[in-house]
């Protein structure tokens, strides 16, 4: 099996070192990940650059693009460096959850839809910490199998990909997994001043206001009992079956009689 992988939090973060450890034991592996940090760019492509860096380094199984996620799916895809077509885009680990509202926003999801695009299986991987020396000992444990299940299971269209979190515990301490929706939340007050979260030194921007992005979550009162960030909370890996069809096919019926 040819497997392709990627991330968003760079191609230096520990968690796409231990992705490619454990997915050697799966098949023929290559990584092609950002240069630095692309957190939050979800399907966002790399357009605007006239010419877009590309480096392999020392091992020759490893790149990075200075680029989005998606685009280094689709350079690996386009361009002679894999030498195959990949059977399987697996994007992470992402240090930090990916789960309820932050699937619409993570560029390691952005990774996995585009793999969908282009009819091959993507698997978004996260694990809900975002410490650069996060433990993966679970995951590594795990997700090997789970993702025999997957690709086992027949996918009723190319158009489904999956997005896999898993809670901040040991693997003793995990109790199961579950197959959820994605979770009803957002995050509200999300930008705080600068000056309101820590001192502010800097005296030469005090006509400048600083802002963080950081805020806080809340579930929606008609959160499913089956969402993943109420599952991943509880301590049980999640599994959501996303589509990069977002068509509101209910609210499409309803359209149709007015139209």
């Amino acid at each position: 099996m040819n497997i392709l992988i990627t991330n968003d939090d760079g191609y230096q973060a520990k968690g796409i070192a231990e992705l490619y450890e454990t997915m050697k034991t799966m098949g023929n592996v290559k990584v092609i990940a950002p240069k630095t940090v692309q957190s939050g760019m979800s399907m966002a492509v790399s357009l605007s650059a006239n010419q877009i860096a590309f480096k392999q380094l020392e091992n020759k199984d490893w790149a990075y693009l200075d680029a989005t996620p998606a685009s280094c799916v689709k350079f690996a895809l386009s361009t002679p460096y894999l030498g195959w077509t990949p059977d399987l885009v697996v994007s992470g680990i992402n240090h930090g959850s990916n789960a309820s509202a932050a699937a619409l926003y993570s560029g390691t999801l952005g990774a996995a839809a585009e793999a969908s695009v282009n009819h091959i299986l993507g698997i978004g991987v996260s694990l809900d910490n975002h410490l650069p020396d996060a433990n993966f000992k679970a995951i590594r444990a795990l997700l090997p199998g789970i993702i025999s299940v997957l690709m086992r299971i027949k996918r009723h269209s190319h158009r489904v990909y999956y997005n896999i979190n898993f809670p901040d515990l040991s693997l003793v301490d995990l109790k199961g997994v579950r197959i959820a929706t994605m979770g009803y939340g957002r995050w509200v007050r999300e930008f705080k001043n600068i000056e309101d979260l820590e001192e502010f030194t800097n005296e030469k921007d005090r006509n400048v206001q600083l802002y963080k992005l950081v805020g806080d979550f809340v579930t929606e009162p008609d959160n499913p009992s089956t969402g993943d960030h109420t599952y991943l909370a509880d301590g049980y890996v999640t599994i959501v079956p996303h589509t990069i069809d977002t068509t509101d096919y209910k609210q499409f019926r309803r359209l149709l009689k007015e139209f």
